[in-house]
């Protein structure tokens, strides 16, 4: 059987955003790629929570049948960041973080893991992404994502792991960090050049953009959201949605033709984040539903 493994943060978040407040609110980034990715898969997690994470939110993911075996709980309080969002709701602007049990995770992973066909390294220090890397047998399929501290702080260990994976799942913010390049178009063709056979530039509000050298660009717009509450976490959504229909769709290493497909799986899930707090509104969402939004998104693109 296919199945998707993430490694990444396990969270309580504070955010302020224009549209209000929400504190101490269940967050990070395997939370919210395991939320949209159990839509369409079974998904394994790897993390570290405190003493403090409750059992209601523990539940959120076991009810849909997302493997926790992964999941360590040890003495502390679980990860804490706090944001806030101004008058650009495509950057949070980060007021406080708090590793708490964090700052010591040892990714060890299970057994039953080890032979995950696709596997998601969320946005966690990049040593951290590469023991991952060492302990998984032959995947098929392996995407990473990342973020501006660590390119700046562990800049040669990131590139050690661009080098490995599949796919880079990046901001365009980020992108250009990394490569020194002022340009979008140019700082994705470069990213390709360090390893990864594709890249995913998200673009927020205007979508996404997935390139490969032997088969170019693909423009995917974001469905239109009028009421934007919580940018929070719809990177990892994105990444969910689009590893969620590799799985469940794809059994062999993805074409091209798949990745356009699952971009826009992955849009269709992200599009759900924003619209609340938390994962409060991407937790909701229907099969039913996730199928009448993809079908309008489908009319706005061709693949």
């Amino acid at each position: 059987m296919q199945e998707v493994l993430v490694i990444g943060s396990l969270a309580y978040d504070s955010v302020k955003t224009p549209s209000g407040v929400a504190k101490r609110s269940l967050g990070g980034s395997a939370n919210y790629f395991s939320v949209a990715a159990s839509l369409f898969a079974k998904v394994r997690v790897v993390g570290v929570v405190g003493t403090d994470y409750s059992a209601s939110d523990r539940e959120i993911l076991s009810s849909r049948g997302v493997d926790l075996t992964g999941m360590q709980t040890v003495s502390g309080e679980t990860f804490h960041w706090e944001g806030t969002y101004e008058a650009n709701l495509n950057e949070a602007v980060t007021l406080k973080t708090e590793l708490n049990v964090f700052a010591t995770f040892n990714p060890e992973i299970p057994e039953a893991y080890k032979n995950s066909s696709h596997v998601f390294l969320a946005n966690i220090e990049p040593t951290l992404q590469l023991k991952v890397l060492s302990q998984i047998k032959n995947p098929r399929f392996v995407g990473m994502d990342t973020m501006n501290f660590w390119i700046s702080s562990k800049k040669s260990d990131l590139l050690e792991v661009i080098k490995n994976v599949n796919i880079v799942f990046m901001n365009e913010t980020e992108a250009k960090m990394l490569t020194g390049e002022n340009n979008t178009i140019k700082a994705i063709k470069k990213i390709v050049t360090l390893g990864p056979k594709y890249v995913v530039v998200k673009r927020g509000e205007y979508g996404s953009t997935l390139y490969s050298v032997d088969d170019g660009f693909f423009n995917c717009p974001a469905l239109p959201i009028e009421n934007v509450v919580d940018p929070t976490g719809a990177g990892d959504s994105f990444a969910g949605g689009f590893f969620g229909y590799l799985v469940k769709n794809v059994s062999h290493v993805p074409a091209w033709s798949d990745l356009k497909q699952a971009v826009v799986a992955g849009t269709v899930m992200s599009s759900q984040t924003i619209q609340d707090f938390s994962l409060n509104a991407l937790k909701q969402i229907t099969a039913a539903e996730y199928d009448r939004l993809h079908g309008l998104l489908l009319k706005q693109i061709s693949i």
